[in-house]
């Protein structure tokens, strides 16, 4: 194991030149990867009071994600700070109303690339009293340094697809020790916790998903609901969180659908394909508005494209049926959860592995619809927009798989507070 360890370290030094010119290639896009180039080695300028708890969220499903998690330790331990991580500038961008709605309480920053010597510098300028990776974060380096350190860690929110299983069977010799190394492994569901035992895990636990206790904003879904008055009585279809690939057929399939007066919304996932996504509908000939523009769709406009970010459940109240990105091609599928929540019927493709349970559980009850491929999309889609009772019933099963899967950020603080309880004890003491 120590071998193979030394082995990885290695590698990963090695590959600096590679990381840094896959950075540079992502600032051309994003000019935000220039910046703080130094926390991602593990060094920081600003200090987060003690005792602390660091959560790591890497991107922008994991940032929203961890919101009633955040809301739930900050409120259970108000002697406690937060610092939050993330990899991605997007993710960055997505956790800084965590600063502001906690003012003093908050601290992001990146995680440092999974070096040891920058591991160490991470562990000693923060000192953290516990450390929660969501979902499917495993740093060996990191990790074993924390161990070292006498740090309880979790992982929370987990997930671990039969891909992603193959993967780390593949890399057992580093995998499986990070895994044994944590404390605690709090699953999204029974068979997240099969895979994530079957690869090193030490009896997980099972809590369910804490994005079915996310709760849409209300006011983005008044912002949609008036969206939605102004673009009146035209069906409308969302495309949501879409992939490479997966734009080009939904415009195939948009062309094909027979509903007077179609409006469709598109929303690719990342940020940096927004300008790349608006040359495709425009080489297609279709007549087109940008939401970073300030540009609504007038009664000629065919295709909105929702170039911004954080308004997707804006996007969802405004539109009467959803096809959730990433499924159409083998992505594994973007979250459906944030739209049945929003009470939007659902389709998804047949790539939904990073939302098995979820993708599987909403179709059984009726709250959303599995298209077999690309080529049934039209048909589907022009079934529903002309069936407004199929849509009503639709969202009625939407709104209540959403508040029937509610409860994972209960069962897991309840899960965290063998771990909480020696720092909060601390803390008490100190007061």
């Amino acid at each position: 194991m120590r071998h193979a360890a030394l082995l990885y370290s290695t590698i990963f030094y090695a590959a600096q030149p590679l990381v840094w010119a896959r950075l540079l290639w992502r600032a051309r896009r994003q000019p935000e990867y220039r910046q703080h180039i130094g926390e991602r080695y593990g060094f920081y300028p600003q200090r987060a009071a003690e005792p602390l708890i660091w959560l790591h969220a890497v991107s922008v499903g994991e940032t929203r994600a961890a919101e009633p998690l955040i809301a739930a330790l900050l409120a259970a331990h108000p002697e406690h700070h937060l610092l939050l991580t993330h990899m991605t500038p997007t993710g960055r961008d997505a956790g800084r109303i965590y600063p502001e709605r906690y003012p003093g309480r908050v601290l992001q920053a990146y995680l440092p690339y999974d070096l040891p010597d920058a591991a160490a510098r991470f562990l000693a300028h923060f000192r953290p009293a516990l450390g929660l990776f969501m979902e499917t974060e495993i740093w060996p380096n990191l990790i074993a340094a924390a161990h070292a350190r006498g740090i309880p860690l979790a992982l929370v929110n987990a997930r671990l697809s039969a891909k992603s299983q193959r993967g780390y069977r593949r890399f057992s010799a580093i995998t499986r020790p990070a895994l044994a190394a944590l404390d605690q492994v709090l699953a999204q569901t029974p068979d997240d916790a099969t895979r994530l035992a079957s690869v090193g895990a030490r009896a997980p636990q099972v809590t369910g998903n804490l994005k079915f206790d996310v709760t849409p904003d209300p006011a983005r879904l008044a912002h949609g609901a008036n969206w939605r008055a102004e673009i009146g009585g035209r069906p409308v279809w969302l495309a949501a969180s879409t992939r490479e690939g997966e734009e080009a057929l939904v415009l195939d399939a948009f062309e094909r659908v027979e509903a007077e007066g179609k409006l469709l919304v598109l929303v690719p996932r990342h940020p940096q394909r927004f300008d790349e996504v608006a040359a495709l509908v425009k080489a297609r000939g279709f007549k087109m508005k940008r939401r970073s523009l300030e540009e609504f769709p007038s009664a000629n406009t065919e295709v909105w494209l929702g170039d911004s970010m954080g308004e997707m459940a804006s996007y969802y109240a405004a539109s009467d049926v959803a096809l959730i990105g990433g499924s159409l091609l083998p992505f594994g599928g973007q979250n459906l959860i944030e739209a049945a929540a929003c009470g939007c019927p659902v389709l998804v493709g047949p790539h939904t592995f990073n939302f098995d349970q979820a993708a599987a559980d909403a179709v059984s009850c009726g709250a959303a619809r599995r298209i077999a491929d690309a080529a049934g999309l039209a048909a589907a889609v022009g079934e529903l927009l002309n069936t407004p009772e199929t849509r009503i019933e639709m969202k009625e099963q939407a709104l209540a798989f959403s508040r029937g899967h509610q409860g994972a950020t209960a069962r897991t603080m309840a899960a965290l507070e063998r771990l909480l309880a020696p720092t909060a004890a601390t803390a008490a003491a100190a007061r």
